[in-house]
């Protein structure tokens, strides 16, 4: 009597519905509003300039939650590129959530659904999705920049990260999402009002440090999506047109190098030829140092002699 096969469980599906209507106008309120602060800011420079106190405040907070984006939601939290102590692993979910790019559990499924249908059918912001002509480009590049930020699709978490949703410390973290955005953009006012002893001060401190801050960095990010999938050098081998875009290394802390990051995703170093500055790689070697974290998935020679291009 022969034993029937068991049956191949299906895949869940990549979506888990339509964001609400309340979700989406929270989500185009984060986009807009510190674009429109940034705007606002330039007329500012032109009749007062910008302080240092608020260049101080605003490199601060820059480095601060640009580093919990790389080093904790993408190369921590999403591709497990190490092992980290709870208190760490809490504090790179609170830091990358202070860049107001969403909450940590989305982010993460967001970028492994990116990874797993990297510029195919189903990336939710690959820039080559509409064709190769120049029209089909141009609307490929604001779909990638931030285009797919205002659509209602929502990836499905209970296939993308289900480790990071079973985890009520992070879930407690990302359901506090709101209040990480608010201290973000709330905080600069509060220290610049303080070091100057104004009120001038705290406004400034809010504008820059705050909104004009997190709007830069935004299209910071979203130049990876898009700039690095579309121009740069490609020394290694991957499935898809990621890029190395050396112009953006240090803003993005090592982030543009892409092209090296797709063809080994769970390395902890993306800037690994000579002269690649790679700021989240060196700051995860002080945490490997101080023993915060562990298991560091540190690139080798053999791993990039096998991944690199044949020479022409």
């Amino acid at each position: 009597m022969t034993t029937a096969a068991p049956a191949r469980a299906m895949p869940k599906p990549i979506l888990s519905g339509k964001a609400s209507r309340a979700e989406l106008v929270t989500i185009r309120a984060f986009l807009i509003i510190p674009f429109v602060a940034l705007l606002a800011a330039v007329p500012l420079v032109w009749g007062w300039g910008i302080s240092w106190v608020d260049v101080t405040i605003a490199a601060v907070f820059y480095v601060v939650s640009s580093l919990g984006i790389t080093v904790g939601y993408h190369r921590y939290f999403t591709h497990g590129a190490f092992k980290a102590n709870r208190p760490l692993r809490i504090a790179l979910a609170i830091a990358g959530s202070l860049a107001a790019q969403g909450p940590v559990i989305g982010w993460v499924a967001d970028h492994r659904r990116h990874h797993a249908f990297s510029d195919r059918e189903g990336d939710p912001h690959s820039p080559w999705l509409f064709g190769t002509s120049p029209l089909a480009l141009a609307k490929g590049f604001w779909h990638a920049h931030m285009g797919w930020l205002f659509g209602r699709d929502r990836t499905n978490i209970d296939r993308f990260a289900p480790d990071l949703a079973a985890d009520p410390a992070i879930r407690f973290v990302d359901r506090l999402f709101p209040l990480w955005v608010t201290l973000s953009v709330v905080l600069p006012a509060v220290l610049g009002g303080v070091i100057t002893l104004s009120w001038w001060g705290a406004l400034t401190g809010f504008l820059w440090a705050g909104l004009a801050r997190v709007a830069f960095q935004h299209h910071v990010t979203w130049s990876v999506n898009s700039v690095c999938h579309m121009i740069g050098d490609r020394p290694f081998t991957s499935r898809d047109k990621s890029a190395n875009f050396w112009p953006l290394a240090i803003l993005s802390m090592g982030e543009s190098w892409h092209n090296t990051h797709h063809a080994d995703p769970t390395s902890a170093r993306h800037g690994v030829l000579r002269g690649q500055i790679d700021i989240s790689a060196r700051l995860i070697w002080l945490l490997e140092k101080a023993g915060w974290a562990w298991n560091v998935r540190w690139p080798t020679a053999q791993r990039l002699a096998r991944l690199a291009k044949p020479a022409d």
